[in-house]
């Protein structure tokens, strides 16, 4: 979509008083909203406020309402749970609380509110703005204010953000908090997988989600669990009998190991709860297997936010300023939210409403509208659940007769694993044969090529690297080798899982159709490099494991400078010519800059960094983090910018270097990784089902047209197939980059918020949307 960018400066805070709050439970995230609230208000030149302890702190007042700096929320980025603190408060509930919270803003003329928490807390802040100018008139008949204040501060305008680790409200693919619970999810499920594969246990988790089962879900799906418990989708009548016989196959299929993963809601479908302990009796009882049952509690609000989290909350944070400074009287409280990778403006009360129809729709035992309303993301995370868990016996199965190969190119990639395993399993389920290629496109060459079956690609999903191996060799050398397997093998699609060089070689293949027809069969990608260049998607799988890797090193290296003072630390990371880890990263971790390729810099921008930083050594944060993507510049090194800085800040700050190498590309993959490798390559597979339903013709597949070699891949709201034909003209082959890159719309972001004057292109916002038309195939951008 074509538009002229349309920039803030004509958006002035001057005069206005903005205050933030956080209220209800906590979430790991919502610090970082709080910073880039408080950072992006200071920077359109407003007042900015923080209220401590939530409502309560407003109904209190005093020293719970303090103007703050820009140094105040400093070092908070990486902070779990929220800094100035959160309180259930029963006297903001009473019109005399709300009387008095409303005084205590408007001397200090506060007209704008950023409120930060679960679908209560914004209910009640929408409750707040709707009795303002009543309140005002009641607080001047009792003379606490004047008239003049009362026509001054005639209205209130509040912007909500959705911090709840639950996921639990309507109208945002993900809430401020969850993908860092998942984190401590996934982190004690991989613990816990390995005593319980060392003893034959079966071990039951319980999980938080009192009224939503997104986090149980996800989870489930991200580890594999063999049956999942949750509030929308109860099982049916019989379900002990199901699960029994399952996980007693299951053993007779020699897995060592049982997870059933239970939300604390969890429900029968005569809304009966049921209890880890309950499911735990259940397995001793009947089956006799060593069971165990882990509470996980707290643990999954504690801890630090992941670059998810931090890179989310600062972009609702800065999204959250700009829709208080356009407010007007007229414009209904919204709530900023996500939707792909979009922020997108909701009106609060309508997603309030239809949260609220979910818990009505559960209440009343009408599931299926239950998980309907949760939205399209939830719906797809169960509809892929179901597909993957459970394997139907062989005789229930569809007989295609069609076999399909599965391969890894280009480099490593965490969420490779998860993506053959999901292919595995949907493509057996459609009754495909399935054939794992060793080593890319040179071991398809030599013919290392074997059938791989259901219970092969068992446990997977939390594999980092690539369990098929993979080589960055192109095809274009061995084409007459590969047809020679593919004839050999009667190979009638393919499915291949990796990064630029995956790319390539499809458009290689696609090319080489004209000498061998055996190339002219439905032929995916399915997008996974750390380096987030491949052209026709916006995520890569790999790139969020990489990205806290790289934030996770960051922390701990801003923690070392914290200790010694007045020093830098030059950061290079991988990347490529793609400067897509370098920027994000560098808006996760808070860094003063990051050196990209796509913005070409020169000696006058060193210049005026080290500048900027001699600068912030006279504040009390005397610290500084640079990241530079290791291609950004072949003469600007890291050595000559570590050289340059110790040179010119000598005497001011000293540095240091440090270069992260292949640490980013290993690991276990993230939550996000496991999740949206096991959805893509789902949606992949079905995709490569139906093309070879349409293509079969007189016993044989031919499939010779543009669409039937596609890549898949996630753009602003939706997951498209996008021929690879097509995709060339928007590549930079040279650099082995996309022409055009959504993210480097975030980059003022992370100079705004290390204090450099920016222009930042808001023509996507400012648009207030409705919750019902959210597209209907929105994939999530979050998981």
């Amino acid at each position: 979509m074509d538009h002229q960018p349309k920039f803030f400066e004509n958006l002035s805070g001057a005069g206005k008083a903005i205050a933030v709050l956080t209220s209800g439970g906590d979430a790991q995230g919502m610090n970082a909203a709080v910073r880039a609230v408080v950072r992006m208000g200071i920077y359109v030149n407003a007042k900015v406020y923080f209220i401590y302890e939530g409502y309560q702190g407003m109904v209190d007042g005093g020293d719970n309402i303090v103007e703050v700096s820009w140094e105040s929320v400093s070092s908070i980025l990486q902070v779990g749970g929220t800094v100035i603190g959160s309180a259930r408060c029963k006297s903001f509930r009473t019109r005399e609380g709300r009387l008095q919270a409303a005084c205590n803003l408007v001397q200090r003329g506060i007209t704008n509110l950023c409120v930060i928490g679960g679908d209560g807390s914004l209910t009640g802040a929408n409750l707040f703005r709707e009795e303002w100018s009543g309140l005002l008139e009641e607080l001047a008949q009792k003379g606490k204010i004047d008239a003049e204040a009362v026509k001054k501060y005639a209205y209130l305008n509040i912007v909500g953000m959705v911090g709840s680790i639950d996921n639990d409200f309507c109208g945002t693919d993900m809430t401020i908090g969850t993908d860092s619970a998942l984190h401590r999810i996934i982190e004690v499920v991989d613990a816990i997988m390995t005593t319980a594969q060392s003893h034959q246990r079966t071990f039951v988790l319980e999980v938080m989600g009192r009224h939503c089962g997104y986090l149980a879900l996800v989870s489930a799906l991200a580890c594999g669990a063999d049956w999942v418990f949750i509030p929308e989708y109860p099982p049916e009548e019989g379900w002990e009998d199901s699960m029994c016989v399952k996980l007693s196959e299951n053993r007779a299929r020699k897995k060592r190991l049982n997870i059933i993963i239970v939300a604390e809601g969890a429900i029968d479908c005569h809304n009966k709860p049921i209890t880890s302990e309950k499911v735990k009796d259940l397995v001793v009882q009947r089956l006799g297997f060593d069971t165990r049952v882990t509470i996980l509690g707290h643990v999954q609000r504690g801890g630090t936010p992941s670059a998810f989290d931090r890179i989310l909350a600062s972009r609702m944070g800065v999204e959250a300023v700009l829709a208080l400074l356009e407010a007007t009287p007229d414009t209904p409280a919204c709530v900023v939210s996500l939707s792909g990778n979009q922020a997108v403006r909701l009106p609060l009360m309508e997603c309030v409403q239809m949260t609220q129809e979910v818990q009505k729709a559960m209440d009343e035992g009408r599931f299926l509208e239950a998980v309907r309303l949760r939205g399209r993301s939830f719906e797809n995370n169960l509809n892929t659940y179901k597909l993957l868990s459970h394997k139907k016996p062989d005789a229930e199965l569809p007989k295609s007769n069609f076999n399909v190969a599965v391969l890894n190119v280009g480099a490593p990639a965490a969420g490779m694993n998860a993506a053959v395993r999901a292919a595995v399993r949907v493509g057996m389920t459609e009754g495909h044969k399935i054939f794992a290629v060793i080593d890319g496109f040179e071991g398809f060459a030599r013919g290392k090529i074997k059938e791989i079956s259901w219970g092969d690609v068992g446990g997977w999903t939390g594999q980092g690297g690539s369990i098929l191996g993979t080589k960055r060799t192109l095809p274009a050398k061995y084409l007459e080798k590969i047809a020679d397997q593919m004839r050999t093998n009667n190979i009638n699609a393919l499915m291949v899982i990796g990064g630029f060089e995956a790319f390539e070689s499809c458009v290689q293949l696609y090319e080489a159709r004209a000498s061998f027809e055996e190339f002219a069969v439905p032929i995916c990608v399915v997008p996974a490099t750390i380096s987030n260049n491949v052209p026709g998607t916006d995520y890569s799988l790999g790139a969020d494991t990489a990205l806290n890797a790289i934030v996770e090193t960051c922390d701990r290296i801003k923690q070392s400078a914290s200790g010694t003072k007045r020093r830098v630390f030059i950061i290079e990371t991988m990347g490529g010519y793609c400067g897509y880890l370098a920027n994000m990263g560098a808006l996760a971790a808070g860094a003063d800059a990051a050196y990209i390729f796509e913005e070409q810099f020169d000696i006058r921008e060193l210049q005026a960094n080290v500048e900027h930083l001699t600068e912030k050594m006279k504040t009390s944060i005397q610290r500084g983090l640079v990241l530079r993507n290791e291609n950004c510049n072949e003469n600007y090194t890291t050595d000559f910018i570590y050289q340059l800085y110790s040179e010119e800040g000598k005497g001011v700050f000293d540095c240091r270097k440090n270069v992260l190498g292949h640490m980013q590309q290993g690991g276990a993959p993230s939550p996000f990784d496991r999740n949206f490798g096991t959805k893509i390559s789902a949606k992949a597979m079905q995709w490569i089902s139906k093309k070879l339903k349409e293509t079969y013709r007189k016993g044989k597949v031919f499939a010779n047209t543009d669409d039937s070699v596609c890549l898949l891949g996630m753009r602003r709201r939706n997951l498209v197939f996008q021929p690879v034909a097509e995709l060339k003209s928007e590549t930079d082959f040279v650099h082995r980059i996309p022409k055009e890159q959504w993210w480097l719309k975030l980059r003022p972001l992370m100079k705004i918020l290390a204090k450099y004057k920016t222009s930042y292109d808001v023509s996507d916002s400012g648009q207030l949307e409705h919750v019902a038309m959210l597209p209907k195939e929105a994939e999530t951008g979050a998981i």
